[in-house]
C-alpha cells in the first residue's frame, strides 16, 4: 500500500547496474519539489523458459556458475506451452543466461528487456510516476529508497539549456555557450582585458581545464533538466568528453556531481550515445526526425532560415573555420555573440516546433525515455507486453529467419493527363482503422487460430494468409481506439503536439507488425492490413466509377477522381461530400452484413484540384506513381501542390525547380508558354541562372568505398579534398556528409574549387527538357519543338 506521503513526477532518466552482487535501478524523477533519485535495490531479472526446458536450463546455469530462482507460473507462450520463470540474481549473469542455454537450443523468452524498462513497464509508467520510500536530503535533491511505483498523469515544467561549443580544428575548446530560461552566457578562454565593453554575459576564463571546470560549475549551479543542441551528442558531447579526458579531469555535468557515460555505436563510427545521469540530452536534428520533420539540408543554419527566417553569419564551412580562428584570436567578443546565437538559435526551433511538447507528450503516451530516437518498436513493446502477461501469455522472441514480406500499401496504375476538377478522397488512417474493424493483433491472432475453420464464426473474424482473428480477445484495436480519441480530442483543443504526437504512434504499430525487428512480427497480422487495404481501395474505386467517375489514380488510403470537366468549387464540394457519405454508409452496411463488426472506415473529402496533372514515366507513356501537380484554390487564395516532382526533390537544382514552377502556373492558367521557355533556355545558355545550377547530394559512404561506380558527386567530394589537402586545410568528404558541385565542360567540380566553365547544354538537357517533356505533350507542345534554332526564308 502506498504511504499518504506518496508523491508525483516525471521520469527523466532511468539506468540499472549491479551493485555488490545485487542490481540496483536509479530513476531520475523531476517533481514540483526539484530533482529526485529513486533507488530500487534487488529487483531481479526475470526470463521465461518452457517449463519442460527447466530440468535440463537448470543444469546448465548451475554447471556455468549462474545462480537462479525458479517459479512455474500460469503463463504459455505462443505455441500454447507452460513456462517458468527464471529470475536472475544479477544483471550481468542475465545477460550471459540466453547465450548459455541457446548453446544447448533452449528458448529464453523475454530475456533482452532491460531491467528499468521491465520495472516501468509492469507498472504501467509512463513519464507521469507516483511513488513513495524512505527520503534522505542529499545536495540538490532528494533521495528515495524501499522505493514503491506506481503510473501517474504528470506533465513536468523542465528547464532547458541550449548548449554550443566553438573550437579549433583540431578540436582544442575555445568557448562553451549556454542559453537558459534561467541564464545566458558564454564561457571564453581569454582574458577580460579583451572585452572593452565589459559585457556581462561572456565568463572569462584562463584555460581550457579552466572551461571544462567553470561548466561543471554552471550545471551544478542552475541545474538544468534538459540540455539541447545541433548535433550536441555525436559533435559537442563527444569532444567535451575528450577535452575533458586530454585535460585529466572527470567532467561531472550529471546530477549528484555524477559524469556523463559515453557508449560508441557498435554499427556506425560516428555515432554515440549519450548518458547524463539525471538530465536528458535532445538533439534537434534527432528530434526533429522523430517527429517527422523533413528537410533539404539538416544544418542549423538551413533549418532555421527555413524554420525562422535567420541564420548564420558565416555558412561555407572553410570560411568559418578561418573565421572563428581569427576571432578567437583578434575578436573573442564577436566570437561569443557568434557562439551564443547558435544556442538561441537552437532553443527558438524547439520553441517554434513545440519539440520538447512533443518529446513529453510521446514519453506520456508510450513509456520511451525522452531522448529516444525513432523507437516505434519500444513503444509498442512498452504498451502490449503487460497487458499480454495479464492475459497469461509471455512475448515471442525476436526470429527474423523466418520473416515473410507483406504486401506493401495499394498503389493503383495512374491514367497520365492534364484534367480539371479532380478530387481526393482519403480514408482517415486507413491501416488503424483496419485494425480495429477486423480486431487485428498479436494476441487476438493467436486466440483466433485456436477457433477451427467453419466452426463458430462468430468468434473469429479470417484474415489474410491464414490469419483469423479472436472477437473479443485482443488489445491493439482498443489502444487505437483510445489514442484515437485522443487525437480528435487533441485537434479539437489545438494541441499541434500532442496530436502530432499521437499520429505517428497509431500509424507506427501497422509498420512495427510488419517489422522483423519487432518481436510481435507475424506475415498474417501485417498482410491481414496491407492486403485488406487493397481490398478497400479496389472497392471504393468501383464504387466510385459506378456513380459515373473516373478514378485515375490511387495510393495507399487515397483515390483520386477525375469529375470528366470543369465544375465550380461549390459543385465540386457538394460531389466530394456527397461520394463520401455514399461510400461510408456502403462501408459500414457491407462490414456489418459481411463480417458482423461494426465500421471504423472513415472517407473525408479532402481535396479539389481545379487543375491537375498525372504525368506519364519519364520517357515512357505509362502514367507515373507517387508523382503529381495540381491547383488548388481556397478563399481566393492560390496555392500549387506538388508531389514527388522536381520542385520538391532535393537531387534538382534550382534552375530546374523555378522552371517547373514558372512553366506550370502558364500551363495551368492557359497563358503562352513557347516564348517563355525559349528564353529560359537562352538565359540559361547566357549565364543569367549561374546561382541556380549547383546540385547538393549526400554522400553516404566513405569516399575510398565508392570503386567501381564513381557518381558525379563522388568525382566533386573527391576533387574537392584533393584542393584542401594543398591548400594544407582539414579534408572535408573522406567520411561522408554533404557536396555541392555543378557540371563544367570537364565533369563534375565542386563549387567551392570549380576551375572549369560551365556546360550549359548538360543543364538545358538534363534539368529542363525532362522537366518540360513532363507537361508540355498534354498541351500539344514539345520542348525540342520549341527551342531548335529557327530557320530563315532564304
Amino acid at each position: 500500500m502506498f504511504l499518504q506521503t506518496q508523491s508525483k513526477g516525471f521520469v527523466l532518466t532511468r539506468q540499472s547496474r549491479d551493485v555488490r552482487g545485487q542490481t540496483e535501478i536509479v530513476l531520475w524523477v523531476s517533481t514540483d519539489t526539484g530533482p529526485v533519485r529513486l533507488v530500487i535495490s534487488n529487483d531481479k531479472p526475470v526470463s521465461f523458459v518452457r517449463q519442460q526446458d527447466q530440468a535440463p536450463a537448470q543444469a546448465e546455469l548451475h554447471k556455468a556458475g549462474i545462480r537462479v530462482d525458479w517459479k512455474p507460473l500460469p503463463l504459455k507462450n505462443f505455441q500454447h506451452e507452460a513456462m517458468s520463470a527464471c529470475y536472475s540474481h544479477s544483471i550481468k549473469d542475465s545477460l550471459q543466461l540466453p547465450q548459455i542455454l541457446s548453446a544447448v537450443g533452449i528458448e529464453a523468452f523475454e530475456s533482452d528487456i532491460r531491467l528499468a524498462d521491465r520495472f516501468l513497464m509492469e507498472r504501467f509508467i509512463c513519464g507521469g510516476i507516483a511513488f513513495t520510500g524512505e527520503r534522505t536530503a542529499k545536495a540538490g535533491f532528494d533521495e528515495y529508497h524501499q522505493v514503491k511505483a506506481k503510473a501517474a498523469e504528470y506533465k513536468p515544467q523542465l528547464l532547458v539549456v541550449s548548449l554550443d561549443i566553438e573550437c579549433s580544428e583540431k578540436g582544442v575548446l575555445y568557448s562553451v555557450g549556454l542559453h537558459c530560461e534561467k541564464d545566458s552566457r558564454v564561457i571564453m578562454v581569454g582574458d577580460a582585458s579583451c572585452d572593452e565593453n565589459d559585457h556581462e554575459w561572456i565568463q572569462w576564463v584562463e584555460s581550457e581545464k579552466a572551461l571544462l571546470l567553470a561548466l561543471e560549475a554552471w550545471f551544478l549551479e542552475y541545474d538544468p533538466d534538459i540540455i539541447i543542441g545541433w548535433n550536441v551528442i555525436d559533435f559537442d558531447f563527444r569532444l567535451l568528453l575528450k577535452r575533458a579526458e586530454w585535460n585529466a579531469i572527470t567532467l561531472r555535468m550529471g546530477r549528484g556531481k555524477q559524469p556523463p557515460h559515453w557508449r560508441q555505436s557498435t554499427q556506425n563510427p560516428n555515432q554515440g550515445f549519450i548518458t547524463v545521469p539525471g538530465r536528458v540530452v535532445l538533439d534537434g536534428i534527432d528530434t526533429l526526425k522523430t517527429a517527422t520533420y523533413n528537410f533539404r539540408s539538416w544544418s542549423l543554419e538551413s533549418v532555421s532560415r527555413e524554420l525562422l527566417g535567420e541564420g548564420k553569419e558565416i555558412n561555407n564551412v572553410h570560411d568559418r573555420m578561418a573565421e572563428i580562428n581569427q576571432m578567437f584570436r583578434q575578436d573573442k567578443v564577436s566570437l561569443a555573440k557568434y557562439n551564443l546565437q547558435d544556442c538561441k538559435l537552437v532553443s527558438r526551433i524547439f520553441d517554434h516546433t513545440h519539440l520538447l511538447d512533443f518529446a513529453i507528450e510521446r514519453s506520456c503516451l508510450t513509456g520511451v525515455e525522452l531522448d529516444r530516437v525513432g523507437g516505434s518498436v519500444a513503444a509498442f513493446t512498452n504498451l502490449y507486453l503487460p497487458q499480454l502477461h495479464r492475459a497469461g501469455y509471455v512475448a515471442p522472441s525476436l526470429d527474423s529467419e523466418n520473416w515473410i514480406a507483406s504486401p506493401g500499401g495499394y498503389v493503383m496504375d495512374s491514367k497520365p493527363g492534364l484534367y480539371e476538377s479532380v478530387l481526393v478522397l482519403d480514408f482517415k488512417s486507413l491501416y488503424p482503422s483496419i485494425i480495429r474493424t477486423f480486431r487485428i493483433d498479436p494476441l487476438g491472432l493467436v486466440e483466433g487460430l485456436l477457433l477451427e475453420e467453419g466452426r463458430q464464426d462468430n468468434q473469429a473474424i479470417a484474415g489474410f494468409r491464414g490469419g483469423r482473428f479472436h472477437r473479443t480477445k485482443h488489445f491493439l484495436p482498443k489502444m487505437i481506439e483510445s489514442l484515437w480519441a485522443a487525437r480528435d480530442q487533441a485537434k479539437r483543443e489545438g494541441e499541434k503536439a500532442f496530436s502530432q504526437a499521437i499520429k505517428i504512434i497509431m500509424n507506427s504499430f501497422y509498420g512495427v507488425l510488419g517489422s522483423s525487428g519487432c518481436r510481435f512480427f507475424d506475415h498474417r497480422l501485417a498482410s491481414s492490413i496491407t492486403m485488406r487495404g487493397h481490398e478497400i481501395m479496389k472497392t471504393t474505386r468501383e464504387l466510385i466509377e459506378n456513380r459515373g467517375y473516373e478514378v485515375i489514380y490511387g495510393d495507399t488510403d487515397s483515390t483520386f477522381v477525375s469529375l470528366k470537366h470543369a465544375h465550380s468549387a461549390e459543385k465540386a464540394d457538394e460531389i466530394g461530400r456527397e461520394l463520401v457519405g455514399y461510400i461510408n454508409q456502403w462501408w459500414s452496411q457491407h462490414l456489418l452484413s459481411e463480417y458482423k463488426v461494426e465500421s471504423a472506415l472513415e472517407l473525408e473529402y479532402e481535396t479539389h484540384y481545379h487543375k491537375f496533372l498525372m504525368p506519364t514515366i519519364r520517357g515512357q507513356e505509362t502514367g507515373s506513381k507517387k508523382r503529381y501537380a495540381g491547383l488548388v484554390i481556397n478563399n481566393g487564395q492560390e496555392e500549387m501542390v506538388y508531389k514527388g516532382l522536381e520542385t520538391v526533390r532535393t537531387d534538382w537544382t534550382r534552375l530546374a525547380q523555378i522552371f517547373q514552377q514558372s512553366l506550370y502556373h502558364r500551363v495551368f492558367h492557359d497563358e503562352e508558354v513557347e516564348e517563355y521557355v525559349r528564353q529560359y533556355v537562352e538565359e540559361t545558355r547566357a549565364g543569367k541562372h549561374d546561382n541556380a545550377l549547383v546540385y547538393r547530394k549526400r554522400l553516404r559512404r566513405n569516399l575510398s568505398e565508392y570503386q567501381k561506380n564513381v557518381p558525379p558527386h563522388v568525382r566533386a567530394a573527391r576533387m574537392a579534398d584533393e584542393v584542401n589537402q594543398r591548400q594544407g586545410r582539414p579534408l572535408q568528404y573522406q567520411s561522408g556528409g554533404w557536396i555541392e558541385y555543378v557540371i563544367t565542360i570537364n565533369g563534375p567540380e565542386p563549387v567551392e574549387a570549380q576551375q572549369s566553365p560551365i556546360d550549359y547544354e548538360h543543364y538545358i538537357d538534363k534539368q529542363l527538357r525532362p522537366v518540360a517533356d513532363g507537361i508540355l505533350p498534354f498541351i500539344g507542345k514539345h520542348f525540342d519543338d520549341i527551342t531548335a534554332p529557327q530557320l530563315g526564308l532564304f
